[in-house]
């Protein structure tokens, strides 16, 4: 979003809550004589429209508007009858502190929600208990509600395009790659960039617990690596016509429209599996064409074509061929998420299983899982949860041990201290209220936290001086009361102050790095081997732990809404990419990659052992760098030996491992800030 989209959109917002908590208040307060009635119907604009993240725009805002209103109420009416002790107050406050913020589990959306109903539970909860009240409260709650839903149908934002959307509208741009051409590698990469969960509305982000959303995640990751595998596939022509590959290029644009329609739409896909026959029938041929070592390609008019005549293909037709496998991988992979994402559990299982985990799941045990597992003191989630709560929990246990009549230091200070201009003539407040608030919510975020804090006092204290009007002297009380309430805001605002999912994300992708990275060299080895009946695929199942919890650490820090734009952080996206094409190729490779001829050792496995080992260190270097760690490797690429010849060992492995190296560098400049080669297939 541009500055001058940002400062458009600030506005409208203070405009919408201006307009809705004024409609409220001064009915309510002086024609109807209800103050706290007025007072509710004040906060509810705020708390809803202002300290909360709303999702969507128009009427997708005022239906969220609109459910948010039962769980409001109820919180209200709690808080009230909850106020009769200091300490059913201080045990509802835990409570509900805490549900309210470990709700984050289940995403942006309810994340952005909670701030503004536990304002609900603390306004209603602080002294003085008023069960009496509850009529006035609960009307007030609602009419400030109903006319916060009212005034976004009436002054909307612009549509934000959902993920799906954006998913769609990528797998088109792949689509038109394929079979136009048209689309330049850089359009290419940008348009797979703007998958990260980074440059999407916190709203919007695929960050939930359930299936569809964990297939749309996945899904972003695969279509931005096939976007990339597009862009750099010109890179390496093919000297001769390749019929083949042609043929699955176009199978892959199909499945990219197919895909695409079905997320616009809402219809169903195809059920997925032709792709991968295909691309099983690919291998196969090239398999049969390829008994043994392939030539490098020699300068000729008319070069040998993949299994033309009976000859050995040439090699870079055989480099060609396995970059466009790869290529249908990604595609197959956005296949079966669009699939799990539009019907839920596959009718197959898709390969490979591990990899789709979640898709045999049932909903129930999916969100027990997000919870359970942020059950535990290394959650961030947990640990915020936990510190919001016991800040909130001792704020009212002092303000209601020492009777103090508001639990928020600064609200008492300027509140007292803010009338002494004006004494007792409220209708100057009542004409000050409505600017104080429009110019209030709207100067406030563009000038900085500090400068919010400020003005949104100056409107409590605003619309406080209109409901109990005091004299020009401060009494020796209320100085004790603000004195001691400023010494609470400052020791909760400390204990309740969130840390961020920042430092766990690192630590979970590094330790992610580690592990995939490990898989590279037992890999490489399987492909040496030249019977297929020797080989062994190495074991993933530490590193598929590990990629769960990089994920569900990568969820919650983009459940944060603070983290919605941060190009000049690490680019986890990639790290997850990267991780994932670790994972597929130790899958894959030992059992379908192409042989190498049985023969004695020779220079090229050599330097195949020697890259894959370096792959390893590269991952285990980056991996200290996201740490804090200062790693003294550097990248290193072994010479080419004498007489090397890729293709005698394995055309898939040589393309994979360069592959994961362009990847690998990508992820270590986006850490460390230096250009970056351009990523290849």
């Amino acid at each position: 979003m541009s500055a001058e989209a940002g400062r458009a959109a600030i506005l409208r917002r203070s405009l919408r809550v201006t307009v809705a908590a004024s409609v409220g208040f001064y009915p309510l307060l002086y024609v109807a004589d209800l103050p706290a009635a007025a007072l509710y119907a004040l906060f509810a604009p705020i708390a809803i429209g202002l300290l909360s993240a709303i999702p969507g725009s128009g009427r997708r805002q005022a239906f969220v508007v609109l459910r948010a209103l039962p769980p409001a109420l109820g919180l209200a009416a709690l808080g009230t009858f909850l106020a009769v002790d200091t300490w059913s107050a201080t045990g509802g406050m835990l409570v509900i502190g805490f549900l309210l913020a470990f709700a984050a589990v289940a995403g942006p959306r309810p994340a952005g929600a909670a701030p503004g109903l536990q304002l609900f539970y603390i306004l209603a909860c602080f002294p003085p208990y008023a069960p009496d009240a509850l009529g006035e409260r609960l009307t007030g709650l609602a009419a400030g509600m109903l006319l916060l839903a009212a005034s976004h149908a009436l002054l909307p934002d612009p549509p934000v395009p959902s993920y799906r959307k954006r998913l769609a509208a990528a797998l088109a741009t792949a689509a038109r790659g394929v079979t136009t051409g048209e689309v330049t590698p850089q359009d290419l990469r940008d348009t797979g960039a703007r998958m990260r969960l980074s440059r999407v509305p916190p709203s919007e982000r695929p960050a939930g617990a359930g299936r569809t959303d964990r297939a749309l995640e996945q899904g972003g990751r695969a279509v931005r690596r096939l976007l990339d595998q597009l862009a750099a596939l010109p890179e390496w022509p093919s000297p001769a016509p390749d019929h083949a590959s042609d043929t699955l290029l176009g199978r892959v644009a199909v499945v990219c429209d197919t895909c695409a329609d079905s997320l616009v739409t809402g219809r169903r896909p195809p059920a997925p599996g032709a792709l991968e026959q295909a691309m099983r029938n690919f291998q196969s041929e090239r398999v049969r064409t390829s008994p043994g070592p392939v030539a490098p390609a020699r300068p000729a008019p008319e070069p040998p074509t993949a299994g033309a005549n009976g000859r050995t293909p040439s090699l870079a037709v055989l480099r060609r061929q396995s970059r466009v496998l790869a290529l249908a991988e990604s595609a197959r992979i956005v296949e079966v998420t669009v699939d799990i994402a539009a019907n839920g559990r596959p009718a197959d299982p898709p390969a490979p299983r591990e990899l789709f985990w979640y898709a045999e799941l049932s909903t129930p045990k999916l969100w027990a899982r997000r919870v359970l597992g942020n059950a535990t003191l290394r959650s961030v989630l947990f640990q915020n949860a936990v510190r919001t709560a016991l800040g909130l929990a001792a704020s009212r246990l002092v303000a209601g041990s020492l009777d103090l009549d508001h639990g928020f230091w600064v609200l008492l200070a300027v509140l007292t201290l803010g009338r002494i201009g004006l004494g007792a003539h409220t209708d100057a407040y009542a004409i000050l209220l409505a600017p104080a608030m429009l110019v209030g919510f709207s100067l406030g975020p563009m000038l900085g936290t500090a400068y919010t804090q400020g003005l949104f006092t100056l409107v409590v204290a605003t619309a406080f001086a209109q409901l109990a009007p005091v004299t020009w002297r401060l009494s020796e009380a209320r100085m004790v009361d603000v004195a001691t309430g400023s010494v609470i805001g400052l020791l909760c605002g400390l204990l309740a102050w969130p840390a961020g999912a920042g430092r766990e994300v690192r630590r979970a992708m590094a330790e992610l790095l580690r592990t995939c990275g490990g898989l590279v060299p037992p890999t490489a080895e399987a492909l040496l081997t030249p019977s297929p009946g020797s080989r062994s695929s190495p074991r993933t199942l530490p590193s598929l732990h590990r990629l769960r919890l990089a994920e569900a650490a990568y969820a919650q820090y983009r459940s944060e809404s603070g983290t919605a734009s941060k190009d000049a952080e690490p680019d986890w996206h990639a790290v997850l990419i990267a991780a994932q094409h670790m994972l597929l190729g130790a899958h894959r490779l030992p059992r379908f990659g192409l042989r190498p001829e049985i023969g004695p050792p020779n220079p090229s496995a050599s330097r195949a052992r020697t890259t894959a080992a370096g792959l390893r260190a590269d991952a285990d270097r980056i991996a200290s760098l996201l740490t804090g760690g200062h790693p003294v490797s550097e990248p290193n690429t072994p010479p080419e030996p004498e007489g090397y010849s890729p293709a005698s060992l394995s055309v898939d492995l040589e393309v994979w491992m360069t592959s994961l190296g362009r990847q690998l560098a990508h992820v270590e400049a986006s850490v460390t800030r230096r250009p970056a080669p351009d990523r290849a297939a």
